[in-house]
């Protein structure tokens, strides 16, 4: 049995996981999750301040020391920080997530190398949660699909502006918007401009959700399960036509995962 600590770095928020994972390899063994910490993600940071957040973050999970770090990190100016940050409170060298890993799955995919590390993780725990075929669809600042077809080979996915982002570019380009909150409002055709903003933003995220879905299954020739993760995935999935499986851990366990595969 080995403790990992895994730290998934995105533009809006950092989530921070400890896992205890059995095996080695792709060898099979339970992955559980003993503790996570959500932070906000700082434009600019150092290694001091990474490491400051770190251990905040662990003082909220189990006091145990980790066999493993593994890092993911979709801004490239915050990957020094946040490996120094981790090699120096934890004591062990940080995986990083990128090219020349293990991941365990084929990457069916022009340039493998052009994958964010946070859709390799969501492919890899998404296969070995649900099998094959599979989607598993990231909320964030982009609306990540990553899909896993028959043959349990990552087939590629789609990147579309996330629920947040789409509601910034309404507020920044039209003067008199005003800012809204991220929530459904009660009909579909709105009485205000909050809530014809909330409609178009949060029930139009859904719509393009389903709509994607239905465009993903006839590409394929099947339908397949759907895991939805990320930011207010519990609340979406209420608005979806489709049937999905909220699962709030899946980025930080392809991440335990991933370290796994990479173990001699």
């Amino acid at each position: 049995m080995s403790h990992v600590l895994t730290v998934d770095v995105g533009n809006t928020m950092t989530h921070i996981g400890l896992f205890s994972v059995e095996g080695t390899g792709t060898q099979a063994g339970t992955v559980e999750l003993l503790g996570s910490c959500a932070l906000t993600t700082r434009e600019r940071i150092t290694a001091d301040e990474a490491r400051i957040q770190l251990n905040q973050a662990r003082s909220l999970m189990p006091r145990v020391e980790p066999d493993g770090v593994v890092l993911s990190c979709v801004v490239p100016t915050l990957t020094s920080a946040w490996r120094a940050a981790l090699g120096t409170a934890c004591d062990v060298r940080a995986l990083v997530v990128g090219p020349g890993i293990k991941t365990g799955i084929r990457m069916s995919y022009d340039d493998p190398a052009e994958v964010g590390p946070d859709r390799i993780a969501d492919a890899v725990a998404a296969r070995a949660t649900y099998g094959a075929p599979v989607v598993a669809i990231d909320l964030g600042t982009t609306t990540n699909f990553e899909v896993i077809d028959e043959q349990g080979a990552f087939a590629g996915g789609i990147i579309a502006p996330g629920v947040a982002l789409g509601a910034r570019a309404l507020e920044q380009a039209a003067a008199r918007l005003p800012v809204i909150e991220l929530r459904a409002p009660k009909r579909v055709i709105g009485r205000s401009t909050r809530a014809a903003m909330q409609s178009g933003v949060v029930l139009g995220e859904a719509a393009r959700i389903d709509g994607l879905i239905d465009a993903i299954f006839s590409e394929l020739g099947y339908e397949a399960p759907i895991a939805l993760t990320g930011d207010g995935a519990s609340s979406l999935a209420a608005l979806l036509r489709h049937s999905v499986t909220v699962d709030d851990t899946l980025t930080l366990r392809g991440l335990a995962l991933i370290w796994r595969a990479n173990v001699k």
